[in-house]
């Protein structure tokens, strides 16, 4: 019975320590920012790669902790922002989408099995919707502060530019996830 208890105990143990892990990691990739003529962030290959490695349960937690973290005050935000203010603010919707990111690549995955084109398939659609809740909130708030704008506008600011790379880091974090998970079983 007391091994029972142990070995329940060290799973939890072990699942709060890759929590943690996938929380820095993206804390660490929202840091790093990539100059080019829209600059952009790797905070989206940390989630990519947390529920890739983590998986949809372990991954989609870290993202809700990394998100909690953020909002009380911590600086784990891109250029080392923190608050409810920017949770709340004009592209706040998009990281509040990585934990509806979380929760679709946890649901398709848990249908189709862990397979590639199920997590290429769940986090294109994941995407998709982080996507659109972070354009319809960035309307929301921006027209509350700034006035009317457009979709096309919006469209143009805070998501085509972004399309490529995130592709391309969907590529690398699935990628690296493969590579890892053949020398390290993540219990």
């Amino acid at each position: 019975m007391n091994k029972t208890k142990e070995t329940k105990k060290r799973f939890k143990t072990i699942d709060l320590a890759y929590i943690a892990i996938g929380a820095v990691l993206i804390t660490i990739c929202s840091w790093i920012s990539i100059p080019t003529t829209v600059p952009f962030t790797m905070q989206t290959f940390a989630v990519f790669f947390v529920l890739s490695f983590l998986g949809g349960k372990r991954g989609t937690i870290a993202i809700i902790v990394y998100v909690l973290l953020g909002a009380v005050g911590v600086p784990v935000f891109s250029h080392f922002t923190s608050g409810i203010g920017i949770l709340l603010g004009n592209t706040g919707g998009y990281m509040v989408g990585f934990i509806l990111m979380g929760a679709i690549y946890s649901i398709v995955v848990h249908l189709f099995g862990k397979k590639t084109w199920s997590e290429i398939l769940a986090m294109v659609i994941g995407l998709a919707v982080c996507y659109s809740f972070g354009t319809v909130w960035f309307l929301i708030v921006y027209t509350q502060a700034n006035g009317a704008v457009s979709l096309t506008a919006v469209l143009a600011w805070c998501v085509i530019p972004f399309i490529i790379p995130d592709i391309i880091k969907l590529g690398m974090a699935l990628t690296l996830s493969r590579r890892l998970s053949t020398v390290m079983k993540l219990q």
